[in-house]
């Protein structure tokens, strides 16, 4: 059931994997600030700890864009009657995006500078030399996997995935998986 309460009787899960950092996170600020309503249709998920807090298992970030924002209430739905596990298995579930964009549909449906300041980040092709990652010698799977990669990084992040290319030693996991590290 939803309901809203204090801002300050809500806080962040320490266990929480997924971090939003500098730019996304102020386009999450500005989607809240601009959007508010949003937060009615998709409120937080949270638990109640021993001390009678709200723990969040689902929108951490968006309770950091509320704090920023320095909202006074939030809308809630509150999951005590999960188990350890499934409370678990909702903050990953809930942060894994299991689906993929049709690029083909965005493209030709949708206004890219809308999509950007929503906080999609469109592939920008413009100065992207796609021979630079697929040389001569590479598999069609290996370009497969480095397109699918390209795919999700924007033009800042370009150098960098550059750099670990040409770096490559493993599977397309590993390469993600150092991207998260920095």
């Amino acid at each position: 059931m939803l309901k809203t309460v204090k801002v300050s009787e809500v806080k962040p899960n320490p266990k929480n994997p997924r971090i939003i950092k500098d730019e996304k996170f102020k386009k999450l600020v500005k989607s809240i600030q601009e959007f508010p309503d949003m937060l009615n249709k998709r409120p937080l998920i949270v638990f109640t700890d021993v001390d009678n807090k709200y723990v969040v298992l689902g929108g951490n970030m968006r309770l950091k864009a509320i704090n920023e924002l320095k909202l006074k209430e939030v809308p809630i739905i509150v999951a005590d009657e999960w188990t350890e596990e499934q409370k678990a298995e909702f903050l990953i579930k809930d942060n894994v995006g299991f689906g993929e964009w049709d690029w083909d549909n965005l493209a030709n449906e949708w206004d890219p500078e809308k999509l950007n300041e929503w906080g999609l980040e469109v592939p920008i092709y413009n100065d992207v030399n796609l021979d630079d990652f697929f040389e001569e010698n590479n598999t069609p799977e290996d370009k497969e996997e480095k397109f699918d990669i390209l795919l999700q990084y924007s033009e800042e992040d370009y150098a960098e995935v550059i750099e670990l290319f040409e770096k490559k030693s493993g599977s397309k996991e590993k390469i993600v998986l150092e991207l998260l590290k920095k």
